[in-house]
């Protein structure tokens, strides 16, 4: 057994059975490894933020890292855009990344380049291999750490001789104990107790884990309780919602919708957060949203256990047998005429199929949606954490592979769509049950709303070609079937549901154009 043999075998005895990759030279040993173990299963991406923001889809459905395989420092900075956004969802990930041997590197080839420095600003854990021997060690270390809760970014550097040279020994392993969540401090639950027996307006903003299971049920029932409401930041990394579940209200995106949602709360109660804050800064515009006179209270730090705080704050609160309130289903009428935010979000309530992941990066045209899809069949929403744009295509990925039995609904406009469309080839390849749906309007819409908002003053010309992406316009259909992904475009609202309908009934993945 070589090096990269042991790191295989370690991460498959761990666990981790995926890896997407984007292999090159230096990893061929550790991709004749994949190619061996029947147990591990190699997706290959066609860029390497697809590979990493595909770990990041798999986390976020299973909350379990995937690997991914990325060649040599140039191979991990593509992929740092969607490990940055990983690192703000909390997922965990074990990238190994290819380095040249030892001998070589003396010899300053062209891909010589300082990894741990491009590592270290987006991981929490990183290690360079230093021999065939202690390859397993390291390995299941990483894993340990990409499995803690929070989710941890885990780097494993891999040299060429490491991964071909023979272990000598047995593989040694560490002991590592099942990742367990901290326990929130019983002060804590109390302060928040009596915040909540008070009667004075309170928001409990959940994030990460308390947005859904025994959390986000035990949270209805806090809130039915006290009165108190339950909402989440604009971004969050995955929502159980829909009918039959506990309906979370979202802060708005913009600063003054955001002031004018948080102004009339007292108290601001954070669950694996923390308070709101403006997604960037713009002059004469505060940067924290809260209302002057508003306290903001922490009752679940981040690496603690959300469901076993409001287990906690029930029993404070002599509320245990309080049942909670739940999303009543609302069928909305299959819309018609227009396309536009409101007759996209009617289409999608009515057509958002039972039990489906939906992957938001609508920016602009879906911006509606969350609100009017509240009483849409049972659904999981995953938002970008991170704001790097092109996550999601690659998540909707990740997301498929680790759900199969589940259709994913992929919302993206068509700037940040063309940052990983390379993802509907591994969607094709894989067979995956996705459907893609690219908004068209022919420009970077979020900027043109962020220049005004900039106070940038009126856009010339040349500056409006900038965000504009109509000269020439992008052909979506014969994109995605250069790739193998079936492909329609609609212009009228009626035609966008019954498409979202036809393409989810069938197996496999499927483009929707929106052309707007």
């Amino acid at each position: 057994m070589n090096g990269a043999e042991s790191l295989v075998a370690t991460l498959v005895d761990q666990g981790v059975d995926i890896c997407f990759a984007n292999p090159g030279t230096s990893e061929m040993h550790f991709l004749a490894a994949l190619g061996s173990n029947p147990k591990m299963r190699p997706v290959l991406c066609l860029f390497e933020g697809i590979a990493t923001g595909a770990a990041d889809g798999w986390w976020r459905m299973k909350d379990q890292p995937a690997s991914t395989l990325l060649h040599l420092g140039p191979g991990l900075a593509n992929g740092l855009a969607n490990i940055h956004n990983a690192k703000r969802a909390s997922s965990g990930m074990v990238n190994v990344v290819g380095e040249h041997s030892v001998s070589h590197l003396k010899y300053d080839p062209p891909l010589t380049s300082d990894i741990e420095g491009l590592a270290r600003p987006l991981s929490h854990w990183v290690r360079r291999a230093d021999s065939a021997d202690a390859i397993a060690w390291d390995t299941a270390q990483a894993v340990a750490k990409a499995s803690e809760h929070p989710g941890q970014i885990a780097t494993l550097i891999l040299p060429g001789d490491t991964s071909w040279q023979q272990v000598t020994g047995t593989r040694v392993l560490p002991a590592n104990p099942q990742p367990r969540r901290k326990v929130p401090s019983a002060e804590r639950i109390e302060h928040v107790a009596r915040i909540l027996k008070s009667g004075e307006p309170a928001l409990i903003i959940l994030a990460n884990k308390a947005t859904r299971g025994k959390a986000l049920e035990h949270a209805g029932r806090v809130a039915a309780a006290t009165g108190a409401r339950l909402g989440s930041q604009f971004f969050t990394a995955r929502i159980e919602r829909g009918a039959g579940r506990v309906p979370i209200e979202r802060i708005p995106y913009a600063v003054p919708q955001a002031q004018a949602f948080l102004k009339g709360f007292k108290h601001i109660v954070t669950v694996e957060t923390r308070e709101p804050v403006a997604f960037f800064a713009y002059p004469d515009k505060p940067s924290l949203l809260k209302a002057e006179g508003t306290a903001v209270h922490p009752l679940v730090e981040a690496d603690e256990d959300s469901e076993l705080a409001f287990e906690m704050l029930l029993e404070a609160l002599g509320a245990r047998n309080v049942a909670p309130r739940l999303q009543p289903r609302i069928e909305t009428p299959v819309p018609s005429g227009a396309l536009n935010p409101l007759s996209i979000a009617h289409a999608l309530a009515a057509g958002i199929p039972e039990n489906a992941i939906v992957v938001d990066e609508s920016l602009t045209t879906g911006r509606e949606s969350m609100g009017l899809t509240m009483g849409a069949l049972p659904h999981d929403l995953i938002n970008n954490m991170g704001g790097s744009i092109g996550y999601a295509t690659p998540v909707a990925t990740g997301a498929a592979l680790a759900c199969p039995d589940r259709r994913v609904v992929c919302m993206v406009g068509d700037g940040s769509a063309m940052y990983t469309i390379q993802s509907l080839w591994t969607q094709a390849r894989e067979n995956l049950n996705i459907t893609t749906i690219i908004f068209a309007n022919n420009s970077y819409a979020i900027l043109k709303a962020e220049y005004a908002n900039m106070g940038a003053g009126t856009p010339s010309e040349r500056a409006l070609s900038m965000i504009d992406i109509d000269k020439p316009r992008i052909d979506w259909l014969a994109m995605a079937r250069s790739m193998g992904v079936p492909a329609i475009a609609v212009e009228d609202a009626q035609s966008f549901h019954k498409a979202l309908t036809d393409a989810n009934r069938e197996p496999g993945p499927r483009l929707i154009e929106v052309r707007l």
